[in-house]
């Protein structure tokens, strides 16, 4: 802003002058600095009156009694006078007062109070450029104190939205760094300094003779953990500790948990966790004193390292004061670093559970086995699973192996060494056969007989326990009805003859070079499956889920109208298993096939209206991380005459050796056939060439022959769909002024899935009585980078006294009126409320 001249000056006057009726105004120019320029001042409606310290009385006579119709500018070279001797006080009272300094129009167009002047006048080279200027403008204050105006020039400086100082400590720290902070720079520039350090004390009790952001961090992250630290702080952190800690950790858990700023947090974290050796500090204390502290990243390690000594102990009791392992690993997903080590976490609760059953038992009653396996065991294959799905995701799980040692002696020692020998005696006393529903009695138990038109996803190699998580997924969709049962698979449980026996048929039968017939047609590939299925029902289709996941909706739609049934075979297990290069992913595939079967469900329902679906797999499969020793394999079996498998072996004659049982082939296959199945009564194989090392099935073990029967009922025309939400981006923890500006954000773009929202935002009492006008925002952006999805909404408050101890609210309301946001603050308004008094 340039120095005001004086045809400025003349300018501003004339506009005063205008109209009618009569007009006076008073200049007391402070230093004098226009007495000799005051006569050359051209004045278009009025003339100019020379004010002197001793002609105050005649000038109140000659203006209220001599000339009462002329405009006069009454100019005095002085300054004002207190009222007791200003004899003109009242004059001046029903007249208007211009002021031609710098500090004085600023203060008079901002409304700020007169005693407030010096502090312009102090900060004034702020005010030398326009676009500072007008930042300090568009922060829209009404209500001036010293403090409000230097946070105000503070909040200009880091170009934030609102006059914080919370936001203004927040861009400090976040848009650079603590040593040469250019932020910090700019406050020096104009003198801000000492107020920003004397601010922070009253703010966060932060004081030092030679203050610095170094040690201004220091206080902030030593004051949050020592509120969350049972135990006591090192002692040479003592001294740090701010009396402010309830302002500190409002600041804190607001920076560490904004999708905006966490990132930085955890830069600031991880610097001062360096700088004040946590690491080492805290190596000395009891894991339980940290439980409830999230301040340091280096203490979730802590409580990882405890968590995984106990498990090598096989302490499976072990807990945090009341916290057992699974619910500690619970509670610090939840928590700031959670995102980080959820992998970790998550393992270490699979490995809990696992060890947990140890000692494994199971009856010798093959009906007791069975429904064991069904209520809790196949469990265990589930914690296996999903340990290794951990274990590989984790980029560096050396300090995990002895663990993953333990788990793996434990799944295949105890737990496979233990039930497969009882459940495969189940053969020999021939109750296998009547445990559990049959396979090859599929089409007529489930789907022949059905209403309404039936899809039936056949997911290869999906297990029993792979089929409970994916109902678990669908039973959390509220427009979903899913149940599960299980079925005997056939045996050797491997592709052709699981799938074959899922097709209708009236004869399921081997020939001598082991191809295998349905009817006494061959069902190899997808035209000779839907062929069978044909012949049972004329409006059927086979179709690769592969293909169909790359069709459009209407071709789709095209392709199943007048279908009563629908196969769908999904390859994602048994393809990523099989192959030696792959087998190690299998458990990532078993994730992959619930969420791809899920979508499915979902795209079919919102696609075609389609309602019934049956989800079932033609085998599961054994898995297990350590290659295979000699020991492991079985060997002298192989025959010219024989179809041998790593996990099953098909002859006309009975294998009589140690580990081995032989099943007839017409018991599985209903069918009179002279051939036999060998399997191993252990997870053991038979030794072939090639094939992996891991990954297994054809043989007898629930886990290849247990297969899940997930029968599921969704809504027809549903669509998941989430509202979207908003959040709070200022850091604002204290309102001062009538009139406040906050920042939002839209948490996500809308989309097909995530639809738009009218929300309503005003701030309350305690009493929930509404103390702000109400803003309506229509949260519809489909914006994807976040800043775009930022808005403004500007909170005009009730004139009002408000009570600082008490506390008042931010609400945010959905269309509904459902509460979704709650956000305390202290109301801290200067002059609010004048008691009648123009201030």
């Amino acid at each position: 802003m340039a120095e005001l001249n004086l045809k400025q000056i003349a300018d501003k006057l004339n506009n005063e002058f205008t109209g009618e009726p009569r007009k006076l105004v008073f200049w007391y120019d402070d230093q004098g600095e226009f007495a000799e320029d005051i006569d050359a001042l051209e004045l278009q409606n009025a003339k100019v009156y020379r004010l002197e310290p001793d002609n105050q009385f005649y000038t109140k006579y000659f203006l209220e009694r001599l000339d009462r119709t002329t405009n006069y500018l009454i100019y005095a070279p002085f300054p004002k006078p207190p009222v007791r001797d200003n004899h003109l006080a009242d004059t001046v009272k029903y007249s208007k007062q211009f002021y031609a300094d710098r500090a004085s129009l600023l203060a008079v167009d901002l409304g700020i109070d007169e005693k407030y002047k010096p502090v312009i006048q102090k900060y004034i080279k702020f005010f030398g450029a326009k676009d500072r200027t007008r930042r300090f403008y568009d922060l829209e204050i009404e209500n001036f104190t010293e403090d409000v105006i230097e946070i105000a020039l503070m909040s200009a400086c880091c170009k934030t939205r609102t006059a914080s100082f919370e936001e203004v400590v927040r861009v400090v720290l976040t848009d650079d760094d603590l040593e040469q902070n250019k932020f910090l720079a700019e406050f020096d520039k104009y003198d801000l300094l000492p107020a920003f350090w004397r601010l922070c004390e009253q703010q966060f009790g932060y004081t030092d003779s030679d203050p610095s952001l170094e040690k201004l961090v220091r206080t902030l992250f030593i004051t949050y953990t020592d509120r969350y630290l049972e135990g006591e702080l090192p002692k040479a952190w003592v001294s740090l500790v701010s009396y402010k800690s309830g302002n500190i950790i409002a600041f804190l858990d607001n920076l560490m948990n904004s999708v905006l700023y966490r990132e930085r947090y955890r830069e600031l974290s991880g610097h001062v966790a360096e700088t004040l050796r946590v690491k080492e500090q805290f190596a000395s204390l009891d894991p339980e004193v940290l439980v409830d502290c999230e301040t340091f990243a280096v203490i979730d390690r802590f409580l990882i390292r405890w968590i995984a000594g106990r498990l090598l102990s096989e302490d499976s009791g072990a807990k945090l004061g009341s916290l057992t392992i699974p619910q500690l690993c619970e509670q610090r997903m939840k928590m700031h670093f959670g995102d980080i080590y959820k992998l970790h976490y998550e393992l270490l609760s699979q490995a809990w559970h696992l060890i947990g059953h140890a000692n494994y038992t199971c009856s010798n009653d093959v009906h007791e086995i069975v429904n064991q396996y069904l209520r809790h065991d196949h469990r265990l294959d589930s914690y296996y699973r999903c340990f290794y799905a951990c274990y590989d995701r984790i980029e560096d799980n050396t300090e995990f192996e002895a663990l993953r040692d333990l788990v793996e002696n434990i799944y295949s020692n105890e737990y496979l060494g233990t039930l497969l020998p009882k459940w495969n005696a189940g053969w020999s006393q021939g109750e296998l056969m009547s445990v559990l529903p049959l396979q090859r009695q599929f089409y007529s138990k489930y789907v022949r007989d059905a209403k309404d038109r039936v899809i039936v996803i056949i997911s290869d190699g999906m297990r029993y326990e792979t089929g409970e998580s994916l109902l678990n997924k669908l039973k959390d969709d509220k427009k979903c009805t899913a149940n599960i049962e299980a079925m005997l698979s056939v045996l050797p449980s491997y592709t052709s003859l699981g799938m074959a026996g899922l097709l209708p048929h009236k004869t399921l039968e081997m020939t001598d070079d082991y191809r295998v017939l349905v009817d006494g047609a061959t069902c190899d590939d997808l035209k000779q499956r839907e062929a069978i299925l044909r012949k049972y029902n004329p409006n059927s289709l086979c179709i690769q889920y592969d293909v169909l996941k790359e069709m459009k909706r209407e071709p789709i739609r095209q392709l199943f109208f007048g279908k009563e049934v629908i196969y769908i075979y999904h390859n994602q297990v048994d393809a990523r298993g099989d192959n030696p290069k792959t087998e190690n992913e299998v458990f990532f595939s078993c994730d992959e096939a619930i969420n791809e079967v899920y979508r499915l469900i979902k795209r079919m329902t919102e696609d075609l209206s389609a309602t019934n679906f049956i989800v079932t797999a033609d085998h599961g499969f054994i898995y297990k991380r350590d290659k295979l020793q000699e020991s492991d394999k079985i060997t002298g079996v192989s025959g010219k005459e024989a179809f041998v498998n790593r996990r099953f072996m098909i002859s006309e004659n009975v294998v009589q050796e140690d580990g081995i049982i032989s099943v007839p082939l017409r018991m599985v296959l209903g069918h009179d056939d002279p051939k036999f199945v060998s399997v191993p009564v252990s997870s053991h194989v038979f030794k072939v060439a090639g094939g992996g090392q891991n990954y297994v099935h054809g043989g007898s073990s629930p886990q290849e022959m247990i297969v899940p029967v997930i029968q599921v009922k969704t809504e027809k025309g549903h669509k998941e769909t989430r509202p979207v939400q908003i959040m709070l981006v200022s850091m604002v923890q204290k309102i001062t002024n009538l009139i406040t500006t906050l920042d939002f954000i839209q948490s996500d773009p809308v989309s097909d899935v995530v639809k738009g929202m009218t929300y309503k935002l005003y701030f309350v009492s305690e009493d929930n009585e509404k103390i702000s006008n109400e803003n309506t925002y229509v949260a519809d952006s489909k914006d994807t980078e976040p800043h775009k999805r930022m808005f403004r909404l500007r909170f005009n408050f009730k004139n009002q006294l408000y009570d600082k101890s008490k506390p008042y609210y931010l609400i945010a309301v959905d269309d509904k009126n459902a509460e979704v946001l709650r956000h305390p603050v202290v109301m801290d308004v200067a002059f609010a409320n004048d008691f009648g008094f123009n201030v």
